[in-house]
């Protein structure tokens, strides 16, 4: 299997030429969000308040940290159901935000937003958190602390997995 080097934010937007299929491995910045912090970030976008973070040109993997073992940035860092946040993906993607990372199928109509905002969806492995808390080299929490674990995170990740799912011409894995 051949991978494809992103480093990020630098080629952050030649995400949006990959196909279908095309395994990836992301170097650089990206966040992490999932139900609750993408609810509060399209609550302050529909309010027109300020967001505690640059939407545009970013990427978000919907899942939720574990407490990071001593010498390491993160502990097990798996994805999480992103089906729960398809209310949200219109949202965000008319803020500029290139993708998502997750795992699992999205709906019909969450793909045409792909298209329409020309975004892409990776997914990277569901049972691989250890592995993948292994890529993150750095991670903070970055805005609604309170939150805990479903806080949004600032993470660093080296050669982290993912596959694109959706394309942003909105052609799904799954079709």
């Amino acid at each position: 299997m051949k991978f494809k080097k992103i480093n990020l934010p630098n080629e952050i937007n030649e995400l949006k030429s990959l196909k279908v299929g095309e395994w990836l491995l992301l170097d650089g910045p990206i966040y992490s969000a999932r139900d609750q912090a993408c609810k509060l970030l399209v609550d302050l976008i529909k309010e027109r308040k300020d967001i505690p973070l640059e939407l545009k040109n970013s990427l978000i993997y919907h899942m939720g940290p574990s407490p990071a073992p001593p010498g390491k940035a993160s502990g097990s860092a798996g994805p999480t159901t992103s089906k729960r946040m398809d209310p949200f993906v219109p949202w965000l993607l008319s803020q500029g935000i290139v993708g998502f990372i997750g795992k699992g199928k999205r709906d019909k109509e969450t793909e045409m937003y792909f298209k329409k905002y020309k975004g892409v969806y990776l997914v990277t492995v569901g049972g691989a958190g250890a592995y993948l808390g292994d890529k993150i080299k750095k991670m903070e929490v970055f805005a609604f602390h309170e939150l805990g674990p479903e806080a949004i995170y600032y993470l660093e990740v080296e050669d982290f997995p993912a596959m694109v799912a959706i394309d942003s011409e909105g052609n799904s894995f799954w079709k």
